[in-house]
């Protein structure tokens, strides 16, 4: 029974992933309003919802078998989290830069136009990458409750500067049409090498927000100056 209520929570919290993407899709889809506002207003709504749900009390999670796979486990000299990391990105690359499904995301990302005349169906398209961008997202906050053996309603809560300034330093764009998993890796690993340097040199959190902000706004900027935008 111990075994059975694990793979239940697992794809519970996979589900209700999609389930949110699916909402954002279709809004997104359907009601036609930007993405990034859709997303935003949802992270709202989530967040609300947690700290109702949990009362903004932790919820400890103490079954081993889940938080050894889910963050907190090694196999042998190796963490479980690199493991993930690795599969993630491997597949990511994989189905971004040599499948058709990746080409048509980056086309319709791209030039939507241009996109449906070549007969790529843009609006199906949208809407399964919300609900793939729902089911990372689920999984991202059970590998945090994994390593954290537990959850709290601000989990990844400051995150989300350091998330968009990594893609974009990683060379994907936010007008849509280019960047790769393996950038995206690279540049979270430079935000997680500034935010150490940040901390180091005794920066406060409110400087290194300034700071974080900083950088995104100029990476944004040349990428804009590089597509011409």
């Amino acid at each position: 029974m111990r075994h059975y209520n694990i793979w239940v929570a697992i794809i519970a919290g996979l589900g209700t992933g999609a389930l949110i993407g699916l909402v954002n899709g279709s809004l997104v889809t359907r009601v036609r309003i930007p993405s990034f506002l859709v997303t935003l207003g949802m992270m709202g709504i989530i967040s609300g919802f947690a700290r109702w749900i949990t009362n903004l009390e932790a919820v400890p999670v103490t079954n081993n078998i889940y938080n050894f796979i889910f963050g907190s486990g090694d196999l042998g000299p190796v963490p479980i989290l690199f493991v993930w990391t690795v599969v993630l990105v491997a597949v990511g690359q994989l189905v971004l830069k040599k499948s058709p499904y990746g080409r048509y995301v980056l086309a319709s990302g791209g030039n939507k136009i241009a996109a449906r005349f070549s007969g790529i169906k843009v609006e199906n398209i949208k809407l399964s990458v919300l609900v793939l961008n729902g089911v990372m997202a689920a999984l991202a906050g059970m590998l945090y409750t994994g390593r954290l053996h537990g959850a709290r309603y601000t989990l990844g809560e400051t995150d989300l500067m350091t998330v968009i300034a990594a893609v974009i330093i990683g060379g994907t764009s936010l007008f849509g049409g280019r960047g790769t998993v393996i950038g995206a890796i690279i540049g979270s690993l430079i935000m997680g090498m500034i935010n150490n340097g940040l901390i180091l040199m005794g920066l406060t959190v409110a400087q290194q927000m300034i700071f974080r902000g900083v950088i995104i706004i100029a990476a944004v900027a040349l990428s804009s100056r590089e597509t011409g935008d």
